[in-house]
């Protein structure tokens, strides 16, 4: 065989190697990803920007068995507008007979300084609190829902389908109106009464929440049971039927999870956080529900990641300890403590 007749049959070997290498690594990362063929040293990729819903005012207040006076919530709502927040939630539009910290709705709404650039959704659970919340001068809301059949009825006195009804009479309201309506969904990897929950369970209820015109779905660990894989399940299935940009994750840290949880979400796309400032709340319905992650360890931990969040961690924490102050109990923020020793 001569050299010229050698070197061709080389070559076309190894133009067939490679195109078979090709072809292998085509299969591979339509399988696994590309980011594995990267290697595992490389960092995640992240949202640029996280919008964190500082739900302190309302989640955060709800559960506190000390009433706090109307004019305290308010200097607390305008401490938190001005730490650099988008998002403040502001009260619930409930029986004062099932709520009593949320009593005075009115006359808090009407009572805050309204900040350029930040909205103050408030909680309706049906179309006589939208109305109320719409009289009052609110132009968003909030309605909530959940994957658990049995905290529906503990929580809003029906099933599953029945709350959807409702809602839908309040998302039809709201549309008319002009107002904007967030959706909630609790229970998402257990319930206190049921157990754990099916990822599936999750997906119907979001979509559902979804078609009828929210523009968001808050995904809410209501009981704090969730682990980064509870978390990486349900949102695989949830992501399977609304994408990540109309998804948030509000995480309770009953067994010291909540950070794990949010970084796994905010890795697989979703970029909106619920927080309360101090960690303060709970659910009234949700035995063993102990506090909400605290706002000030998220947008710490965010920033360690150069994820803007536009929040002055100073601010908050200045938030944060006013309210602790007046319901004298501690601050639960790790990031709070460490800060003002």
């Amino acid at each position: 065989m001569t050299g010229g007749s050698w070197s061709s049959s080389n070559m076309a070997t190894t133009l067939l190697c490679r195109a078979n290498v090709i072809s292998s690594l085509k299969t591979f990362c339509r399988t696994y990803g590309v980011s594995t063929i990267r290697g595992a040293h490389t960092a995640s990729e992240f949202p640029s920007k996280v919008k964190i819903v500082e739900v302190g005012p309302r989640d955060g207040l709800q559960n506190e068995k000390t009433l706090v006076p109307t004019n305290v919530k308010i200097e607390f709502i305008n401490k938190l507008s001005h730490s650099g927040h988008r998002c403040v939630e502001v009260t619930s539009f409930v029986s004062p007979k099932w709520v009593p910290q949320m009593a005075d709705h009115t006359e808090v709404v009407q009572g805050i300084q309204r900040v350029s650039g930040v909205t103050y959704p408030v909680l309706t659970p049906n179309l006589k609190g939208f109305e109320a919340a719409v009289s009052a001068g609110c132009d968003e809301v909030a309605i909530f829902g959940a994957a658990s059949e049995t905290f529906s009825q503990k929580n809003i006195n029906c099933s599953i389908s029945e709350s959807l009804e409702r809602f839908q009479a309040v998302v039809k309201a709201a549309q008319e109106k002009g107002v904007k309506v967030r959706g909630y969904v609790s229970c998402v990897c257990g319930c206190p009464y049921e157990g754990s929950v099916d990822p599936k369970a999750v997906a119907k209820v979001a979509l559902a929440m979804y078609q009828m015109g929210c523009y968001e779905i808050s995904l809410g660990d209501t009981i704090g049971v969730g682990t980064p894989g509870c978390i990486k399940r349900m949102l695989e299935e949830v992501m399977n039927v609304l994408p990540a940009e109309v998804l948030a994750v509000h995480c309770h840290d009953t067994y010291g999870q909540a950070l794990a949880n949010i970084l796994t979400a905010v890795q697989m796309g979703v970029s909106v956080v619920d927080a309360s400032v101090a960690g303060l709340g709970g659910c009234p319905y949700a035995r063993g529900a102990s506090g909400n992650v605290a706002t000030e360890d998220v947008v710490y931990m965010l920033h360690g990641l150069q994820i803007h969040t536009g929040v002055d961690l100073d601010k908050l924490i200045e938030a944060g300890n006013y309210i602790c102050q007046a319901l004298q109990r501690p601050n639960m923020s790790k990031v709070s403590c460490a800060r003002s020793k």
